[in-house]
């Protein structure tokens, strides 16, 4: 009975350490060929340019890859407050950048206010509606904004409106979409008569003209800042990335799609 108890604790060992040196093995694999993943959470309208800027980083960088995922500012930082496994945030408000770096999710030394943009009023490109400025929005029957309290560009149209004395007589006429890019396609797709965009996403668009640009003082100046996230797996590709954003190469892409340097 001893010599049976024996021969199956010797078997079982043996199991024990082949499992071992195959988990080592498997993970030595992985670190000599596998890439690390780095999740980037952004703000839709920087989708344009940040995708010019995975393929540059990417190929100076075999052994990372960069994957996205875009959406309205609010969301992003709600879902990285609850938990959501990511390695950066580039938001299109300091507001809701401020909200994780109070909830000690980003140290305020591993952030910087990057790129700025500019409010503009957008119509369908073959518009008959006699919109020439932002005062005439009294004239169009419906009117597309981001949801102020989860856009950015929603917040700062709202204030834009209310500052001219505008959004309470347009108010019943207004129609909240979830980001930016759903208002351009909204003003696209002539289901609105007018929205208003970031300027970045209107000059990338064949299918809008762009009425006039809300003046700056209208609404609280439009800075995207970007981040690490605390607790990485992977800090020094995540800091490599944020690195990379900041070069001049960087820059003239943001520049390119109509981003202002700050």
């Amino acid at each position: 009975m001893k010599k049976t108890y024996l021969m199956i604790f010797l078997i079982m060992m043996l199991v024990m350490v082949g499992a071992g040196c195959s988990s080592d093995e498997t993970e030595m694999k992985a670190q000599a060929g596998g890439k690390v993943e780095l999740t980037v959470s952004a703000a839709v309208s920087l989708q344009d340019a940040l995708n010019d800027i995975k393929k540059s980083f990417e190929k100076e960088n075999a052994n990372v890859e960069v994957h996205y995922n875009f959406g309205a500012s609010g969301a992003l930082q709600q879902q990285i407050s609850q938990g959501a496994p990511v390695d950066l945030f580039f938001s299109a408000a300091e507001d809701k950048f401020d909200k994780l770096v109070e909830e000690d999710l980003i140290e305020e030394k591993n952030g910087i206010d990057l790129v700025g943009n500019d409010l503009v009023l957008v119509v369908p490109k073959d518009s008959k509606k006699e919109i020439g400025s932002l005062e005439d929005l009294t004239k169009a029957g419906k009117i597309s904004i981001g949801t102020p309290e989860s856009v950015p560009a929603g917040q700062y149209a709202k204030q834009t409106l209310e500052n001219m004395n505008l959004f309470k007589k347009i108010e019943d006429r207004l129609v909240y979409a979830k980001d930016v890019r759903q208002v351009l396609t909204y003003v696209e797709t002539g289901n609105v008569d007018a929205g208003l965009v970031y300027k970045t996403d209107a000059l990338n668009s064949s299918k809008v003209e762009i009425i006039a640009a809300a003046q700056a003082d209208l609404h609280d100046p439009i800075i995207y800042p970007v981040g690490m996230i605390n607790n990485l797996n992977h800090a020094k590709e995540a800091k490599l990335f944020y690195d990379y954003l900041q070069t001049e190469a960087s820059m003239k892409i943001f520049e390119k799609y109509g981003f202002k340097g700050l």
